[in-house]
């Protein structure tokens, strides 16, 4: 099993920035995809960003790209999602989710994390 540990979230002004953590235990991710979701009050849950097992493949919502950066330390086992020129609309809690796949894109994901919470006051 592997459970999954979101931090990093917070209140930021728009325009600022934050780096959001996931940390896993219980075995390593070395060899999962491992997927950043957000949900925004009464919104479903959405895709954010992917990245594939090695760091060699990653995927953005268009919401995102160009602003967002995910990346991995698999000897850390902690995956990062930094967040740059945040906007109001990026309001949500944050979660990450590892795939037992090492490419994933939208999923499945089969591990995930409580989330953290990030929002971008105007």
């Amino acid at each position: 099993q592997v459970q999954l540990v979101e931090s990093g979230g917070g209140l930021v002004q728009a325009g600022g920035s934050l780096r959001l953590s996931c940390a896993a235990s219980g075995r390593t991710i070395s060899n999962c995809a491992v997927g950043w979701f957000r949900q925004a009050p009464g919104k479903e849950r959405e895709f954010v960003a992917t990245i594939s097992w090695s760091g060699g493949s990653t995927r953005y919502a268009d919401s995102v790209k160009d602003r967002f950066t995910i990346s991995r330390d698999n000897a850390k086992n902690t995956v990062y999602l930094q967040m740059n020129s945040l906007k109001p609309e990026d309001t949500a809690v944050y979660y990450c989710a590892a795939s037992n796949r090492r490419v994933a894109g939208l999923g499945p994901y089969d591990y995930w994390g409580q989330g953290t919470q990030v929002t971008v006051s105007s």
